[in-house]
């Protein structure tokens, strides 16, 4: 249910921001009322654009008196919903941003939550270090959004979720109050880790202003590759010798299905298939190394002996950065490639690693009995267990139906990952769209629990109202 909020409160907002500190002009305020796939759309009175943490905290404190309730938003890349609200004021970080610190010998960044992910690397690499979180939408998403979803991408299995990544969070608690944890510290065993509450909350504990983030030298080698293979348990086969013979340097493992390749051709400009033979999965692999013309060897004895025992059917070694990214703009295309196809289920889940195969197999031969022309574009992350298990109409089939059934859909996919010891969630958070759903694969004790903690730092729920327990 929308919020009213009273004129004259909206009046003590903009004295507190200022002028360039807020609009509601409706032209300023569409893009952030609309997820980017269209499938939430949402309204707000007021969007704040606070300039500083001064500002976030002076607006979280009114709205906390008042009982008024606000929705933080950073680049609204969010694919759950979370982001978009529903009459709350809605509260940008666009503004709060900038490097505050970067120093190479703690190798630590400070930057304020506003900063693009783009803008973080670019600042690294200028100092000859590397912060490893890498996305498709690297180019909007924000650091504090990055932070209260967890975020994963395409590194986590050889660097971790951002709670890996994140050394120190600064951020405006509920009731107006800064809280500094910007600590550099790789140990502090000094009790309760505040910011491991906020990282992955969406809001709900207060607003992210700032951080700072764990740096690595930047590679001296690497080397990646398409690589053909029959199934996803042959996959994970290769992602065992791979770690194996590399000694741990696997960056990346991105597994993709025929349907996916297919459709990032069909509909991406400047896309092509890297293997002729096409087929039934593909894997991107990448190798990082610490010394020069490491990598390349690595990978060439890895996929020659995959090739010797018929792992795998055929592989295209990237022999220089342009066909690299080539490879990766398949990966990362994926999500964009499905738009055209019309409306699709999609479905961010994780399973133990050795236990990929088997959901994919029994969740879509479980989807086509019950749903008959269905096609499964299943693609992720197979060192972390990632799947992102996205399900389209057949070409031509009637869109209002399939969308119709989403919910039925995700029911069958959920239960089956939750069978398998796995997460219904993995990267993108709860949102609006699997609250409700989480809460009941949940234990009572974990529920009440985390309501206790929600209810002791913001009494009054008014901090992303609509998103978790």
């Amino acid at each position: 249910m929308s919020a009213v909020i009273p004129p004259e409160f909206l009046d003590r907002l903009r004295q507190v921001l200022g002028e360039g500190g807020w609009s509601n002009d409706p032209a300023r305020l569409a893009p952030k009322l609309v997820e980017w796939r269209d499938r939430w759309s949402g309204t707000t009175p007021f969007l704040a654009l606070p300039k500083s943490t001064a500002e976030v905290a002076a607006v979280v404190s009114l709205c906390g008196e008042a009982g008024v309730p606000i929705t933080p938003q950073g680049g609204n890349t969010g694919l759950v919903g979370g982001q978009i609200p529903d009459g709350e004021i809605l509260l940008s970080t666009e503004k709060l941003v900038g490097v505050r610190s970067l120093d190479a010998d703690d190798d630590v960044l400070e930057v304020a939550a506003g900063t693009t992910l783009a803008a973080v690397h670019e600042a690294c690499f200028a100092v000859g270090r590397r912060f490893p979180l890498s996305l498709a939408s690297e180019g909007s998403a924000t650091i504090g959004g990055l932070i209260s979803t967890n975020a994963g991408g395409t590194a986590v299995l050889r660097y971790g979720t951002m709670r890996a990544l994140v050394l120190g969070v600064e951020a405006v608690l509920p009731n107006g109050a800064v809280w500094n944890g910007l600590k550099r510290l790789r140990k502090d065993n000094t009790g309760y880790d505040f910011k491991q509450l906020l990282i992955g909350a969406e809001g709900t504990l207060g607003v992210v202003t700032a951080a700072s983030l764990k740096l690595f030298p930047i590679p001296a080698s690497t080397a990646v590759a398409f690589v053909g293979l029959e199934s996803p348990a042959a996959a994970v086969t290769l992602l065992r010798r791979a770690k194996d013979e590399t000694g741990g340097a696997v960056e990346a493992f991105e597994l993709i299905s025929r349907l996916g390749v297919d459709l990032a051709v069909k509909n991406l400009p400047g896309v092509r298939d890297p293997l002729s033979g096409r087929p039934n999965w593909s894997v991107l692999i990448e190798i990082a190394a610490g010394a020069p013309g490491e990598a390349e060897p690595a990978m060439e004895r890895l996929l020659a002996g995959a090739l010797e025992d018929q792992l795998i059917s055929d592989a295209a070694l990237a022999q220089n950065e342009t066909q690299a990214r080539a490879f990766w703009a398949l990966r990362e295309g994926q999500s964009a490639a499905q738009k055209p196809e019309g409306s699709a289920w999609k479905h961010d889940v994780s399973v133990p690693v050795s236990r990929i195969a088997r959901f994919i197999e029994v969740a879509t031969q479980s989807l086509a009995e019950r749903f008959p022309g269905v096609r499964v574009d299943a693609f992720g992350h197979v060192g972390d267990g990632n799947i992102h298990f996205d399900v389209l109409s057949g070409p031509g089939g009637d869109q209002a139906a399939h969308a119709a059934h989403r919910d039925a859909g995700a029911h069958m996919v959920h239960d089956l990952v939750v069978s398998l010891g796995g997460s219904i969630s993995a990267e993108h958070g709860l949102g609006t769209m699997k609250t409700a759903e989480a809460a009941s694969y949940k234990q009572p004790e974990e529920l009440a629990a985390l309501r206790a903690i929600r209810a002791a730092l913001d009494p009054k729920r008014i901090m992303n109202p609509r998103v978790l327990f």
